[in-house]
């Protein structure tokens, strides 16, 4: 019985660690117009910054970075090629400049403007030297963030700026491998959401974030849609695990 005991729990780790490899911030709104996703992977991380395209948009970490002085670290979008930023401590008096570092560790994957909103989504390691170093876990991401007159990089002035920390929770190290290929909406979902697959859908079991099984549904349809209720279920990250004969798909979903 204790070596049964045992090997469960390892299966229940096992299970856990092989979902949960990644973390986020999910989508936090900073200012009018302005919002930030961080996520971090056992070896990187990745910011996706929205907001006005006509000024610079900035962030900036720190272990305590509740100012530009206490801030050791920025990523800023402006007309310049330079977004890895360090504040410098400029004159007599309290204020701070951010000055482009010699080695710009962050890769742009994308930048594109949609209806005069710029998304710019970027990439680093999670440690780099010089550079603020990001844990792949679940301790909150305080940061500071601010926004110019113009894409020229310049004292922010009245312009949105303030600090925030930013929670994080565990998501899904595979979003898809499954060739049904499922679709969940809406995610995040307040009441009801549908389950679209192409080979129907036997049975939905829910997992929370410790790996505890909190609800198993018996769909047993071939429709490509099914609706699931999820009012019951408190708020927060959970695994659903779509059945159809052998095949298994698993998606996170997020409850509000």
């Amino acid at each position: 019985m204790k070596k049964l005991i045992i090997t469960s729990c390892i299966i229940i780790v096992g299970f856990v660690n092989c979902l949960f490899g990644q973390y986020s911030t999910g989508t936090y709104t900073l200012g009018i117009g302005t919002t930030i996703k961080i996520n971090t992977s056992p070896t990187s991380v990745t910011i996706i910054l929205k907001g006005d395209s006509t000024r610079w948009l900035g962030v900036g970490f720190g272990a305590s970075a509740t100012t530009m002085s206490t801030c050791t670290d920025m990523f800023i979008w402006n007309d310049t090629p330079d977004r890895d930023f360090t504040p410098t401590h400029v004159g007599n008096d309290y204020h701070y400049m951010p000055v482009p570092d010699a080695d710009q560790s962050w890769t742009i994957v994308s930048d594109t403007v949609t209806a005069g909103i710029r998304t710019i989504e970027a990439t680093r390691a999670l440690v780099s030297a010089g550079d603020y170093t990001f844990l792949n876990n679940t301790t909150f991401l305080q940061i500071i963030y601010a926004q110019g007159d113009t894409t020229t990089l310049a004292y922010h002035g009245t312009n949105s700026h303030n600090t925030t920390p930013l929670n994080r929770f565990a998501t899904l190290a595979l979003e898809d491998f499954s060739i049904t290929a499922p679709r969940i909406y809406p995610n995040p979902s307040k009441g009801s959401l549908t389950v679209q697959t192409k080979t129907g859908l036997d049975t939905i079991v829910i997992y929370n974030q410790t790996g505890a099984v909190v609800q198993t549904i018996a769909v047993n349809s071939k429709k490509e849609g099914n609706e699931v209720a999820v009012n019951g279920l408190a708020t927060g990250v959970y695994i659903f695990e779509l059945q159809n004969g052998t095949e298994k798909t698993y998606k996170n979903v997020v409850v509000e």
